[in-house]
C-alpha cells in the first residue's frame, strides 16, 4: 500500500482519494473508517450498503462475531468488531455496558436496578439491555447517577 499526502494551503476542504485495483473488504473497511470521521457509519442490510448518521444508532450488539447496529426501526450489520466500534464511537457518546453491547448514552430512556448489581437499561426504542456489574458503576458515573 502506498500513501501520499499533499499539503496545499489553498485547499478549501480535506480531500481523500483512494485508488485500487478492486474493491476488497480491506478497502471497504478503510472507507468505512473514513466515513466515521464524518459522523457516518457504513452498514449492510441485505445486499445494500447504507450510510447511517451516528446519531441514528441507538445501540450496537455483537452476536456470533458479527455486529448489528440498531436504529429506532431498522437493524443493520457492520463490518467492524465491537471493540473497534467502541474505540471509534466513544467520543460520540457510546459506552460499553457488557461484553456484547455498546449503547448510545443519549438514547437511554430509563435505568432500573437489577439483581447482582446489574442495571436494566431501557432504550428510546423500548429495548431493554442489561448492563453487567463490571460496567454498571462506570455507567452511573457517566450519567451522573448515584
Amino acid at each position: 500500500m502506498k500513501i501520499e499526502i499533499h499539503v496545499d494551503e489553498k485547499a478549501r476542504d480535506l480531500e481523500i482519494s483512494v485508488t485500487c485495483r478492486q474493491l476488497t473488504p480491506d478497502v471497504e473497511k478503510l472507507l468505512a473508517a473514513l466515513r466515521m470521521m464524518n459522523h457516518q457509519l457504513t452498514a449492510r442490510k441485505g445486499d445494500e450498503i447504507h450510510l447511517l448518521d451516528i446519531s441514528q444508532v441507538i445501540y450496537i450488539e455483537s452476536i456470533d462475531r458479527k455486529c448489528y447496529l440498531y436504529t429506532c426501526d431498522q437493524v443493520y450489520e457492520s463490518e467492524f468488531r465491537l471493540y473497534e466500534l467502541e474505540q471509534q464511537l466513544e467520543e460520540y457518546g457510546f459506552f460499553r455496558v457488557s461484553k456484547s453491547f455498546l449503547i448510545q448514552l443519549r438514547s437511554i430512556q430509563s435505568l432500573r436496578a437489577d439483581i447482582n448489581r446489574r442495571i436494566r437499561v431501557t432504550m428510546s426504542n423500548g429495548e431493554q439491555i442489561i448492563a453487567s456489574r463490571q460496567y454498571a458503576d462506570e455507567l452511573k458515573k457517566r450519567l451522573g447517577v448515584k
